[in-house]
């Protein structure tokens, strides 16, 4: 009995040396071997192939044209005869920006005071100033057109509601800059130097305290200045006064330049203002203004892109 049971045995040992063999020598018939007879599995994470850049140029093009579409949709929305162009890039650099001649002042150093911004680009600028008609439906406009625009605020008018002012600063992408506009809009020439610099500097103080920033740009009420207005200006900080080439109106245009035209760089002035003071409201004057912009090849850019 013991003979046979160690022949049973020799048996059993022979066979499973057997099996190891024959199984090393298949080579990886299993799932997931790495034998050389059989096809490599995908590599854990394997990614797909990169887009050719034709593929790439046809996605690009496909998302423009329908930005686009949604844009003339949205123009179509909010009365506009043709969608507002887009801008260019912002360039890398700001260009350098002086003081226009004949608008001097015998002061050396101060803040430039400029009607148009040096570009080549077919760009104007839009600002709208003082504060006095806080109508949501400009927002709406506005943000769902994606047209940049400057507010230059005073105090007198923007107090009974700054919150408006900061949704409007939030309500597109990029923001809305907020700039001054003096505390109580005054002639400013006609006050003193300590005056000026109170009605200057405490607008700074206003817009820093309610919206977190203190602006670089101011515009004069009236327009008007004089050395002092720069001086008092730039001791609170204010590195440049841009003024207008344009005044937009819900009825019409009005022109600094003799050609009755616009120009790379313009900047164009409109006011919060409504039906009550004007022929329409703050939308019929973005329909105007946009369909004159529009129509002469210009699209509206940043101006904090540029000064």
């Amino acid at each position: 009995m013991a003979k046979g049971h160690s022949r049973r045995l020799l048996g059993a040992a022979l066979l499973v040396a057997a099996l190891t063999s024959t199984a090393a020598c298949s080579g990886g018939s299993e799932p997931g071997s790495s034998g050389s007879s059989g096809a490599p599995a995908p590599a854990a994470g394997q990614q797909a192939p990169a887009k050719t850049a034709a593929q790439l140029a046809r996605e690009k093009k496909a998302a423009l044209a329908k930005r686009r579409a949604a844009r003339a949709a949205v123009a179509k929305k909010w009365g506009l005869r043709l969608p507002p162009l887009d801008a260019p890039a912002p360039p890398r650099t700001k260009p350098r920006i002086t003081t226009r001649k004949g608008f001097e002042t015998d002061g050396a150093g101060l803040p430039p005071v400029f009607t148009t911004v040096p570009t080549k680009e077919k760009i104007v600028f839009l600002t709208i100033d003082d504060g006095a008609e806080k109508d949501p439906a400009l927002i709406r406009m506005m943000s769902e057109l994606q047209i940049p625009y400057s507010a230059f605020l005073s105090d007198y008018v923007v107090s009974d509601d700054y919150p408006y002012f900061a949704r409007m600063r939030t309500s597109q992408p990029r923001g809305v800059a907020l700039h001054n506009h003096t505390l109580n809009h005054k002639y400013l020439p006609g006050l003193s130097y300590a005056r000026q610099k109170r009605e200057i500097c405490g607008m700074q103080d206003v817009i820093e305290k309610k919206y977190g920033e203190r602006p670089e740009l101011f515009r004069p009420p009236y327009g008007n200045y004089n050395e002092d207005t720069l001086r008092a200006a730039k001791s609170c900080g204010v590195k440049a006064v841009p003024l207008w080439a344009a005044e937009a109106f819900p009825d019409h245009m009005e022109w600094r330049e003799w050609d009755r035209d616009l120009h790379p760089g313009d900047i164009v002035l409109t006011h919060f203002r409504g039906e009550e003071d004007w022929k329409g409201s703050m939308p019929d004057m973005i329909r105007r203004v946009m369909n004159v912009i529009t129509s002469k090849g210009y699209a509206v850019a940043k101006l904090e892109d540029y000064v």
